[in-house]
């Protein structure tokens, strides 16, 4: 019988310590450590790492890479998030906090990928079967290419894989799976890093791309070791936006694939829908003419996102003056507050000032600068300013209206949407458009341009 000694692993990233630590070495967490059995003179996972009986090098150039490496999700925003489908024989990771929808989520690609003819198993180890077929029943969700099934052990999981090479396999979850010569509970830190290992060791060798579902921790990160993102080729989060009803696909990994992608959902009675005009929805049903509005166009990734700025100045009698931002970096507000200060002659030293992206998304791109500078100074001025008008820019130090990436996307979506004049930075290089360019070098000439509105 084998020997076991008891060691501490650390939740965050997995190192391994003979006695207890208050703070890990490794990744510097504080209070990470559990207790784990770990069996001495055996080697954990050994039998299944290997890919072929042979090992032989070659030319990178002569490698088969194959014409159809891809596969269709049938869902337009998730082949766009992964970087134009499913590669096969990859592991992808889902994680999300609990109720986003990442098992609906999985079970949509699933039932889309199976419509096509592609065989698709299904294994929950949180759901039996029936569960499983009252959330279908609900999604509308029955192809016959679907199979499900309820299992927790990873070695039957990656046999299963093995015998029926299906095109698509879903695990949810990776925290409910286990690996049997493991002595630790499903969950652990040994645990996961072992299962995913297997999985992926048995994607890699099958060629079936698998897709394992993770939960996240209090602090939006996947629970479990940091060690698994890094393990998997694809890391997605699926996001809920707190208005609106949103949910965002977001792209933080992907070897095949851009990580700045997002797709955007809604979810509904009937399931997960895509949404192909976000744009459409945050900006449905805005006023013509409104004071203390910026209108801009931000990139995700390739995608233009048409948004509204809003912002409000209150006068304050005493005490400090406030400063409240939802949806832009605080600092970059601060140093646009600034720059409005002593450009354009703003006192806003006796000012609360509160700013506010409308459909709770929130902006880390810089081309926004000049949109929530418009906002600033209509809303101080009280100076009502067309929402026919977006604002494209970034702002500098010394006023100066800098171009930014894109140009040509973000004024095609403006145009899309039906608006009649962009002001942008007049250093920018921009393609024919119907749209009437008013362009700008300085922040001073932004108030000829506010106040002709």
């Amino acid at each position: 019988m084998l020997k076991k000694a008891t060691v501490f692993n650390c939740n965050n990233c997995g190192y391994e310590s003979l006695k207890w630590l208050g703070k890990c070495p490794a990744c510097g967490g504080f209070n990470s450590f559990s207790e784990e059995a770990k069996e001495l003179k055996k080697k954990g996972g050994g039998e299944y790492r290997g890919f072929d009986a042979g090992f032989k090098t070659g030319p990178l150039k002569d490698v088969e890479t194959g014409r159809k490496q891809r596969i269709s999700t049938g869902i337009s925003e998730a082949d766009r998030v992964f970087g134009g489908g499913i590669v096969k024989g990859s592991l992808a990771l889902l994680g999300g906090e609990p109720g986003a929808g990442k098992s609906t989520m999985a079970l949509a690609i699933s039932e889309n990928v199976a419509k096509s003819g592609r065989k698709v198993i299904y294994i929950s180890g949180e759901e039996s079967p029936g569960q499983i077929k009252m959330r279908a029943d609900r999604t509308g969700a029955g192809s016959p290419s679907l199979f499900v099934a309820s299992e927790t052990c990873v070695e039957r999981i990656a046999e299963e894989i093995e015998r029926e090479k299906p095109s698509l396999v879903v695990v949810d979850s990776i925290q409910t799976v286990y690996k049997d010569s493991i002595d630790a509970l499903a969950g652990s830190v040994s645990q996961i890093k072992e299962s995913c290992a297997h999985l992926m060791y048995a994607a890699k060798k099958t060629g079936v791309p698998v897709i394992i579902i993770g939960h996240v921790t209090k602090d939006g990160s996947i629970a479990g070791p940091k060690m698994l993102e890094h393990m998997v080729d694809v890391v997605l989060y699926f996001e809920s936006e707190q208005i609106n009803n949103f949910k965002v696909l977001r792209a933080v990994k992907n070897r095949f694939g851009s990580t700045n992608e997002i797709g955007v959902f809604e979810m509904g009675a009937s399931g997960i829908t895509e949404v192909a005009s976000p744009s459409k929805i945050l900006l449905d049903g805005i006023k013509e003419q409104k004071a203390g509005s910026g209108i801009v166009t931000v990139m995700e990734g390739t995608r233009p996102l048409m948004l509204e700025i809003q912002a409000l100045t209150a006068r304050r009698n005493f005490g400090n003056p406030q400063r409240t931002v939802t949806g832009v970096d605080y600092n970059r507000f601060l140093i646009i507050l600034a720059v409005l200060e002593k450009k354009m002659g703003l006192s806003l030293e006796n000012q609360d000032v509160f700013v506010n992206v409308a459909g709770g998304i929130r902006i880390f791109e810089t081309g926004s600068d000049l949109g929530l500078a418009a906002a600033v100074y209509s809303g101080f001025r009280n100076s009502p300013v067309s929402t026919k008008t977006v604002y494209i820019g970034e702002l500098g130090l010394d006023g100066e209206v800098r171009p930014v990436h894109f140009m040509d996307l973000r004024i095609a979506e403006a145009e899309r949407m039906g608006f009649e004049r962009a002001v942008i930075p007049a250093r920018s290089k921009t393609g024919e458009t119907r749209i009437k360019l008013e362009r700008i070098s300085s922040i001073e000439e932004l108030k000829k341009i506010i106040i002709t509105d």
